[in-house]
């Protein structure tokens, strides 16, 4: 059994002899592949739009959001509410290629018309609202990121929506009724800073229907098609309002851009009768990269290079020490094989901390003054991707370091770590494969400790398309690290427990 003191010598010792020029460039070329690549990303995208781009909106805690529906509302003070009956929801969606300018019936899942108390009509201004989606049933979402479930089902003429929305201070509470009579309590809501004076009032929005297109060899990629929602209200009772005021109609965003907005069904609001109809399009929700922004790790395009050499190194580290015994040096001990995994996967680490802590800032920074909207994140997450991905560096190091010394042969031992780490890291990253097999790939390979990198949040209020490919790891950050510390783990400790015998001296022979 090694003491600590031998255990120290045989890292200083290992220490030194892996500072030879040919380690230090390769390493050094593993980090500048990152921040270069990442840095060349950044700056070659820039916002595109006429004249000065309009700033996206940002929610109460300053995370990027999707605002945009129509509002028929009045104010309201501290106290008071509304009570509507909704009758009708209908909707229409874009028709699918080739007949893009073809309109045909229809909502999508996460259509929205309903009732709403809103910080004025500011996009990204504190909002609680009580609505009826187009497959989701009732539900109560406030703030854009907070989604509570009511009844199921949707509207027809024989079966209408009671909703009823009341404001105590900053508290909000929804109810949902059948007939009018018996109310059930969907949710409440703290809203921190509402003002004396809010919104309130009725609205309707539709966000785009996500068609998945056939790519790669399986793979897909994503269209968008725009829809649009209308909402038919009668039997409105308000609380709390300004009844000189009246209706005023006005739509948070854009609005009435399209060909079919312009000719056929205007977004806004109308009130005739006793009845109030409102029209919209867009969604009320978090932002994400499905609406264009960029999240942080879009600056890391340079991990895969950095990975491939990484695995070279190890592996190399791990094969020539045994080459040693063909010319009757002494034979790798298990002291001195800990000694270099430790060494790789420090030297591994400090280099991925140091490409990863330049780039991500840096190419932030870059992509915000090139206009790109970047999806926030906060100092704990940051710190966890810049740690976690150098991490999982440092453990995939040691993991290439193993099979080298298990194999013997680094033409062997080189070819299995890139088809085992590398390759599913990168095809999963591109619309290749189809999204079940990329997801099990990043589920069952050494690839799944890079979830660490992922700062995408998968809300299922908001349409996007979940999958690798797209950002989105299929497990958290630390079971993937789980995953792969057990690869390096279990080949580590085969590799210690492998003495070294003649096959292997034949094996190094051949190098």
């Amino acid at each position: 059994m090694p003491s600590t003191h031998d255990i120290l010598h045989a890292v200083r010792r290992e220490w030194t002899g892996f500072r030879r020029p040919g380690r230090l460039i390769a390493m050094a070329s593993a980090a500048l592949a990152v921040i270069v690549l990442g840095l060349l990303y950044a700056f070659g995208n820039h916002a595109n739009c006429d004249g000065l781009c309009a700033a996206a909106p940002t929610g109460p805690d300053g995370s990027l959001v999707h605002d945009q529906f129509s509002f028929m509302h009045r104010d309201l003070g501290r106290n008071g509410g509304i009570t509507v009956r909704l009758t009708s929801m209908t909707g229409t969606i874009t028709y699918p290629p080739p007949h893009h300018d073809q309109i045909v019936p229809g909502l999508v899942p996460w259509a929205k018309a309903g009732i709403i108390i809103k910080d004025g009509v500011r996009q990204g201004s504190s909002y609680a609202a009580l609505m009826v989606t187009g497959g989701h049933g009732v539900r109560m979402q406030y703030d854009y990121r907070h989604d509570l479930a009511g009844s199921a089902g949707g509207v027809s003429a024989g079966s209408p929506r009671w909703l009823r929305l009341t404001r105590s201070g900053d508290t909000v509470t929804g109810h949902e009724s059948a007939d009018g009579e018996r109310w059930t309590k969907v949710g409440t809501a703290r809203l921190p800073g509402l003002p004396e004076t809010a919104q309130i009032g009725l609205f309707a929005t539709s966000p785009g229907d996500l068609t998945l297109v056939p790519a790669g060899l399986g793979g897909t990629t994503e269209q968008v098609r725009w829809t649009q929602a209308v909402g038919v209200f009668d039997r409105v009772g308000l609380t709390g309002t300004d009844t000189a005021g009246g209706w005023r109609s006005d739509t948070v965003g854009e609005a009435n851009r399209t060909d079919w907005e312009k000719t056929r069904q205007a977004a806004g609001g109308v009130a005739k009768g006793g009845t109030i109809t409102v029209t919209g399009s867009g969604d009320i929700g978090p932002s994400g990269a499905e609406d264009g922004a960029q999240p942080v790790e879009r600056t890391l395009g340079g991990l895969a290079l950095a990975l491939l050499v990484v695995l070279v190194v190890a592996v190399r580290l791990a094969t020539t020490a045994y080459r040693r015994e063909v010319t009757g040096g002494a034979p790798v001990t298990r002291t001195e094989l800990a000694a270099k995994a430790m060494v790789v996967a420090a030297v591994t680490f400090v280099t991925g901390l140091l490409a990863l802590g330049i780039v991500m800032p840096a190419g932030v920074t870059v992509l915000k003054g090139n206009g790109i909207p970047v999806i926030g994140t906060s100092a704990l997450t940051g710190v966890r991707v810049v740690v976690g991905t150098a991490a999982a560096l440092a453990l995939v190091a040691v993991l290439a370091l193993a099979l080298g010394a298990l194999l013997r042969r680094a033409r062997a031992a080189i070819p299995i770590a890139v088809l085992t780490i590398v390759l599913p890291y990168v095809v999963t990253s591109v619309p290749l494969l189809a999204d079940g097999p990329a997801r099990w790939l990043l589920r069952v390979t050494p690839a799944a400790g890079f979830a660490t990198r992922q700062t995408l949040v998968a809300y299922p209020q908001v349409v996007a398309h979940y999958a690798p490919s797209t950002g989105y790891f299929p497990l958290p950050w630390w079971a993937g690290v789980g995953v792969l510390s057990g690869y390096a783990a279990v080949l580590l400790a085969l590799a210690l427990r492998r003495p070294p015998g003649s096959d292997a001296r034949r094996s190094a022979s051949r190098e």
